[in-house]
């Protein structure tokens, strides 16, 4: 069973919590399994967002929810890729940027099948469209469920937008290289592990170290200090992200 640290509305589980006693390991699902299962839906999430013209962050709302779902219910008995739909249509709803059912209905269909809906021959149910459409409406409730309606999700762009501004580091290189480990780490179980400000320390030291940067913050003081975050901490979170790139 999961144990849990909390930090308001947060909740927090180690990597062996989630690895050990993930659902999906009743099912015969093992962690690497579940890891390539964690990576393909948020590839999904991504293609889905951008050809629905979502920012970025509504689209990292949803792999978060996908995540925490994934970690209360077993892969087994869920479709990743509607689970994903349903959870790109709450967040776009959450984060103030809808779009109509209709548009991931369409989208999310074509993508999963991988063909032109225009091009669909006579073959195709004619109910098909309302089918797939219940299937998200479903699983949006079971979402819902799962998370007892909790769906807001605290992300490290404005610790990583804030620290960086503060330190005269806005406009440069690093901030960008470090939004994109932020953006790569959404591919793993870090939301589920730390608080948005570690997460946001982690990619901004290793973005320095992509550039051989010495980084000294405001005082002169080590930098991690601007982003509350202990060495420990930043440590885990530098090596989990680096195994994305293994």
């Amino acid at each position: 069973m999961l144990s849990s640290s909390s930090e308001g509305a947060e909740i927090f589980f180690s990597r062996e919590e989630i690895d050990k006693c993930s659902p999906s390991r009743r099912d015969g699902i093992d962690v690497q399994k579940e890891t390539f299962l964690r990576y393909s839906y948020c590839s999904f999430l991504q293609t889905l967002g951008i050809r629905l013209q979502l920012p970025q962050t509504t689209i990292a709302t949803a792999m978060v929810l996908c995540h925490r779902f994934f970690l209360r219910r077993s892969h087994a008995y869920h479709d990743r890729f509607v689970i994903a739909t349903s959870a790109l249509f709450l967040a776009a709803k959450s984060e103030e940027t809808p779009r109509p059912l209709n548009s991931f209905v369409l989208v999310s269909y074509e993508m999963c099948h991988r063909q032109d809906l225009a091009s669909f021959n006579y073959n195709m149910p004619k109910d098909w469209f309302e089918h797939y459409k219940e299937r998200i409406l479903e699983a949006e409730q079971s979402i819902l469920t799962a998370l007892d309606f909790e769906i807001s999700v605290e992300h490290p762009y404005t610790q990583l937008v804030s620290v960086l501004n503060k330190n005269g580091l806005l406009q440069s290189n690093l901030f960008n290289i470090a939004w994109k480990f932020v953006n790569d780490g959404l591919r793993s179980s870090l939301w589920l592990q730390f608080k948005p400000n570690h997460i946001a320390a982690g990619a901004a030291f290793l973005a320095a170290r992509t550039m051989n940067m010495n980084l000294l913050m405001s005082g002169g003081s080590e930098w991690w200090q601007d982003f509350q975050t202990s060495p420990v901490i930043l440590d885990t979170v530098v090596r989990q992200m680096l195994e994305l790139y293994g």
